[in-house]
């Protein structure tokens, strides 16, 4: 499944990129990235690949955290990166509630298009790695390809769904097959 250069690879952030919590990551010092997983965002800019995080964050419309404090996780991944000498291209997230009815949530794939429009760059030169089977449908919904990590919610999706995605145990091992397969 090896890409070539001018590859757009959208990430999910909470269980892909660090830690996930059922109470949701509500400021920095909950925000604990994966071991291996801003290594691997530094592989995918190394290669030539785009980054972009796509990402629910309902703790935002559910009242446990505030737009400033998730921007300010997403300064903190940003600074983070910036001392593996790694970097993200853009993040685009969805702050409503799953009863909100909005395009941007996933499984719905409002978050996506708008990447794809953002790098004009067209389905079949993006993928999505995500824990969640939300991330997965979003991806099949505009003909996207998928890869599930096993780390956050990964396991619970092999468990609960049909799943015929390539799957790794985290997202080092992803980028690794992604840029070595």
């Amino acid at each position: 499944m090896a890409l070539g250069d001018k590859k757009l690879i959208i990430l999910d952030r909470d269980g892909v990129i660090n830690q996930d919590s059922q109470h949701y990551i509500k400021s920095i010092d909950e925000f604990v990235p994966f071991p291996g997983s801003l290594p691997a965002i530094k592989k995918l800019n190394d290669t030539g690949k785009w980054v972009a995080i796509a990402t629910n964050q309902s703790g935002v419309a559910r009242g446990l955290f505030s737009l400033d404090t998730l921007n300010a996780i997403f300064a903190y991944l940003r600074d983070l990166l910036a001392k593996e000498n790694a970097y993200v291209d853009a993040v685009v997230y969805c702050p409503h509630g799953p009863d909100d009815g909005c395009v941007c949530r996933k499984p719905k794939a409002g978050l996506l298009k708008t990447l794809l429009q953002r790098f004009t760059i067209d389905v079949v030169d993006a993928i999505v790695i995500g824990d969640a089977y939300s991330d997965l449908q979003a991806a099949h919904s505009i003909g996207m390809d998928a890869i599930l990590v096993k780390t956050g919610k990964g396991e619970k999706t092999l468990q609960e769904n049909a799943i015929n995605v390539p799957v790794y145990d985290d997202l080092a091992a992803a980028v690794e097959a992604l840029v070595n397969g």
